[in-house]
């Protein structure tokens, strides 16, 4: 990175990085490592080391080991509070060096990094909060011979596999409020965007995070991910990806130990934007919804539900707005659409943008790649003469496509929307607020927005309905995700005899 230049640039070599176990990173060694080349540039930017089922083996004993011997769990709130917000100020102040890898292994606009990485510092301040405000409950109604207490305790070492699309977000939605509630963690990002986990391992060291208690773990989903989730000494998984193999994590968890689990799955996620909306708002809400994180994200809002009055102007507004969206280099300012993550990914998308024409499909803008000279794009892409039985009004598809529907009438709209397998996000445009609260109860999606999209914050939990996962993340809900509830009564006074 030239700090002297107000233009970034790849690195003139890759960087090395080591797995993380016991406080220290441990270097490739005589390992196997895996070279990212960035998707926006096409140039090598990172070394990554493929651990073994050993190197796993050490991480868990690490975690286990911390946890048992109560260095972290049995440290009181506020105490595990000052590391969580030292690790918050860490965060900001490392903001520029975070964000710059996270866009040179995944594609995203420096810009949209930047203002994540300022998002996950937020989310370990809040946590701190919660480190000291988690408690349990009593009961004084049990007569005068019985007191009761319902305590919280950390689940144990939490295991935690994380995806490509917000290697570094997802991971901070999950970190803190896991440490927050005393648990210790093994960490395996994804092999394609390993580097921003590793660095956090650090920062949460320099923060003052007890050894043990930050674990990463580097490998392919196949071998390391498979070997977490079948390892007997991690008590919960927390598993964010699609729900194919959110549905893998489930049996993985019933052949072990019956691993607690936490899910955050797949998305189809409608956006209802009603004849009565301010139409500019949603036209844009909805362009940002579909093509942010160049839609690679599980809440994108990838259908565009309709009132059939206003469809073709709608869809007309958002063809226009994306026709201005600057699609370039992730590391120029400027840029608001950057490259796609992986080469499977972009042939992905592709394959659906062909089998949407195929169904019949209109393709209103969009369609195509995107040649920039280096690096793997793809135009913001519109269909419209959909019906919701075609493959792209059904199927996650995780790019940048959207499906237009139109209806007539509220009960339409729902029905639509509903009409999925998932249940993860949802947003509703409207001046009415009868019909805006109408849609939000009735609609099932685990997170909702209205007359706004992508928005929210530490303090409001994540999680899906349906096919789109288990459990709920940050908030009060997600320390509380990571603990177990103990009933214990306390008799008073001197027993009854059973035997006399």
């Amino acid at each position: 990175m030239d700090q002297n230049s107000t233009r970034l640039s790849p690195p003139a070599e890759p960087r090395d990085f080591g797995f993380y176990v016991d406080g220290k990173s441990v270097p490739a060694g005589e390992r196997d490592v895996f070279l990212r080349n960035s998707p926006g540039h096409g140039c090598p930017v990172t070394r990554i080391p493929k651990c073994t089922a050993a190197d796993l083996d050490r991480a868990v004993d690490a975690a286990r080991a911390a946890f048992e011997d109560r260095r972290w769990s049995g440290l009181n709130g506020q105490a595990r509070a000052a590391v969580l917000l030292r690790a918050g100020a860490l965060i900001r102040e490392r903001a520029d060096e975070i964000a710059y890898w996270e866009t040179l292994e995944n594609g995203k606009p420096i810009s949209q990094a930047r203002a994540e990485v300022g998002g996950c510092a937020d989310m370990f301040e809040y946590a701190s909060g919660l480190a000291r405000s988690l408690h349990g409950d009593s009961f004084n109604n049990l007569g005068d011979g019985m007191f009761g207490l319902v305590t919280r305790e950390p689940v144990g070492v939490v295991g935690l596999i994380t995806p490509w699309n917000f290697p570094f977000l997802i991971l901070c939605e999950r970190v803190p409020y896991i440490l927050a509630s005393g648990c210790t963690i093994v960490a395996k990002p994804s092999e394609v965007t390993s580097a921003t986990t590793l660095i956090l391992a650090g920062i949460l060291t320099e923060a003052g995070l007890p050894d043990g208690c930050m674990n990463v773990v580097t490998g392919s989903g196949a071998t390391i991910g498979q070997a977490l989730l079948d390892h007997p000494r991690v008590d919960m998984l927390s598993f964010t990806g699609s729900t194919a193999v959110g549905r893998r994590v489930v049996e993985a968890s019933g052949r072990s130990n019956f691993k607690k689990l936490g899910l955050e799955l797949g998305g189809k996620n409608p956006q209802i934007v009603f004849a009565d909306a301010d139409l500019e708002d949603a036209a844009d809400g909805v362009a940002f919804g579909m093509a942010f994180n160049t839609g690679q994200c599980c809440v994108s809002g990838s259908r565009l539900i309709v009132e059939r009055a206003v469809a073709d102007d709608v869809t007309q507004m958002v063809r226009d707005k994306l026709a201005r969206a600057v699609v370039g280099d992730p590391l120029d300012e400027a840029t608001q659409i950057g490259a796609i993550t992986t080469d499977a990914q972009n042939s992905t998308i592709l394959g659906y943008i062909e089998k949407g024409k195929a169904e019949g499909a209109r393709l209103v803008c969009g369609g195509e790649p995107v040649d920039l000279g280096q690096g793997q794009f793809i135009a913001p892409t519109v269909f419209a003469d959909v019906t919701p039985e075609m493959a792209i009004a059904r199927e996650e598809i995780f790019g940048p496509v959207l499906t237009v529907l139109p209806f007539d009438t509220v009960d339409e709209a729902i029905t639509i929307a509903n009409d999925t397998e998932y249940g993860l996000a949802a947003s509703v445009w409207t001046k009415n607020i009868d019909k805006a609260l109408t849609v939000t109860r009735r609609v099932q999606a685990g997170r909702f927005w209205v007359n706004t999209t992508l928005a929210g914050g530490p303090e409001l939990p994540l999680g899906g309905f349906k096919q789109s996962g288990w459990g709920r993340e940050a908030g009060i809900y997600g320390v509380e995700e990571y603990t177990q509830v103990k009933s214990v009564h306390i008799e008073i006074g001197k027993r009854s005899p059973w035997i006399a």
